[in-house]
């Protein structure tokens, strides 16, 4: 099991990245969400609530130029389901599981980004709580190692995690030119009962300048009531 804190704090870039797991008092199934950013367009965003889950909106509107990568909802809840990605494919989840596709048929219609050379992988979480019982999946689309003719798709499931135990992945190994995708599964990582500690070990772990904003929730597993923590460098 690796320490979380150590993970981000000794890589300057791992760019966007989800965490999914339980509580170490079993209670609560935890996600975090965060994005980072190097060029101007990126780094000015903020999250904000919409509905049940949360958008990216950017900080200074006359600032924005591209939106097509930067705009999105990360977060977005549909019945007992939650889900977490790093760009529009949240929606594209949503859609199809709300036509009764499973997580991996709804991403089948989506691949790595285009922003080519990165091709930054999609990487997209599902927790779902019901009658007291939870498991989570986890998916990431790649290029074929920066060939853009090959997309790799994995899909992770978790059935009933155990406490103190959740998974990490995120777009990138590191920084670099073009920025190398992130390799192998989830990494193991440890879950804290304290949502408060927890947030602020991610915020402060992230690189200082690079970091953007940040999602926490963590969601009664009995009831399915949830609480959220946002924290943005823009404010």
């Amino acid at each position: 099991m690796l320490q979380l804190e150590q993970e981000l704090k000794s890589n300057a870039y791992p760019g966007r990245g989800i965490v999914i797991g339980r509580s170490a008092n079993g209670k609560y199934a935890v996600t975090a969400y965060f994005i980072m950013g190097r060029s101007v367009n990126s780094r000015n965003r903020v999250f904000v609530t919409e509905g049940e889950g949360i958008r990216t909106q950017a900080f200074d509107p006359s600032k924005l130029e591209d939106p097509s990568l930067i705009i999105y909802a990360p977060v977005r809840v549909l019945g007992n389901k939650t889900i977490v990605t790093n760009g529009d494919q949240t929606d594209t989840i949503y859609e199809g599981m709300d036509k009764q596709l499973t997580f991996e048929q709804s991403l089948r219609s989506r691949e790595f980004e285009p922003d080519g050379p990165n091709y930054t992988p999609r990487i997209s979480g599902i927790m779902h709580i019901e009658n007291g019982k939870y498991n989570y999946a986890m998916s990431i689309l790649k290029s074929d190692n920066g060939n853009p003719d090959s997309c790799l798709r994995f899909t992770y499931a978790y059935e009933n995690p155990l406490p103190g135990e959740g998974r990490f992945i995120h777009t990138y190994m590191h920084d670099g030119n073009p920025l190398p995708s992130f390799q192998g599964e989830p990494k193991l990582v440890e879950i804290p009962d304290d949502m408060d500690a927890f947030t602020d070990m991610l915020w402060n772990s992230l690189n200082e300048d690079n970091k953007v904003s940040l999602f926490v929730r963590f969601i009664n597993i009995e009831t399915g009531k949830y609480e959220t923590k946002i924290v943005n460098k823009n404010v």
